[in-house]
């Protein structure tokens, strides 16, 4: 058996210290409670960047300003925020899958880091294609990044957001023979929950569906006005959450296995029993 833990939690919203502060305090509590794998969900590091969606335009100062802040706070792979969760996962012995904004020089990527319970870095995969409006923010992967790593818990592999509707990009990863696949979203609800379990019942393996409980009060003050236009939203009028939750786990039948989860923060545990990918 796998224990598996998804951290549905708010991030430190552009403050990439404060993030990595948070994570230490989420693994070290998934751990206590047995946990070997923890996934964060998409850029939770150091938050998703909902202001996009609003009415500021491309080249407004609002814009602009977030922006920079989002650069300075992204993570450099390799490079002093890596070590820091290399260390943390090698402290507590599991292996981590956090969604974060990779900075290359000086350009963002959309990035699934992945380490391994020694605190190596396994792989960094970069989403292959922005959706929408995070092209104002994002570039583009490639090909490249897609991998499924060999562990003592099994094959691992992890895709991000609207990926999951890209046959050739699912098709390459259902090749690879993943076991446990990482899904990460911003929050995952509706669509995400539908492709997350078809993903499940086509790759026959188990999918761990990652979302982001987050207020408007995570959001810096002189974003928040603006995070209100933007955030797509009757969410905030529903529950008072830019982003939903909505975390679970799915076996190889398309069947959750644990939730999904509420809007709240919680820490989401399953344990996965490889031996029914064969049978299925």
């Amino acid at each position: 058996m796998v224990h598996v833990a998804i951290a549905q939690a708010a991030p430190r919203v552009l403050d990439l210290d404060g993030c990595l502060a948070e994570a230490e305090r989420l693994v070290a509590a998934a751990a206590a409670d047995g946990a070997q794998l923890v996934v964060f969900p998409e850029t939770w590091i150091p938050g998703y960047p909902m202001w996009i969606f609003g009415s500021a335009p491309w080249d407004g100062a609002l814009q602009k300003d977030a922006y920079a802040r989002l650069l300075r706070n992204a993570v450099e792979v390799p490079g002093p925020a890596t070590e820091r969760l290399g260390k943390l996962a090698r402290r507590h012995g599991v292996q981590l899958h956090v969604g974060i904004h990779e900075r290359d020089g000086g350009t963002l990527f959309n990035s699934l880091l992945s380490i391994g319970p020694d605190g190596a870095v396994l792989g960094c995969h970069r989403k292959l294609m922005p959706t929408h409006a995070e092209r104002l923010v994002w570039g583009m992967g490639d090909g490249s990044t897609l991998n499924v790593y060999d562990t003592p818990l099994g094959r691992v592999g992890g895709l991000i957001c609207w990926e999951h509707w890209m046959p050739l990009t699912r098709m390459a990863m259902h090749a690879m023979r993943e076991q446990i696949h990482i899904a990460v979203w911003p929050d995952a609800l509706g669509n995400a929950h539908l492709a997350s379990r078809h993903y499940a019942f086509e790759g026959r393996c188990y999918v761990i569906a990652a979302g982001s409980s987050t207020s408007l009060e995570d959001v810096p003050a002189d974003l928040r006005d603006e995070a209100i236009r933007g955030s797509w939203n009757a969410q905030v009028a529903l529950d008072g959450l830019l982003l939903s939750g909505g975390s679970g786990v799915i076996g190889p039948d398309g069947e959750w296995v644990v939730g999904p989860a509420g809007s709240g923060e919680e820490i989401v545990h399953a344990e996965l029993d490889l031996d029914r990918l064969d049978a299925e």
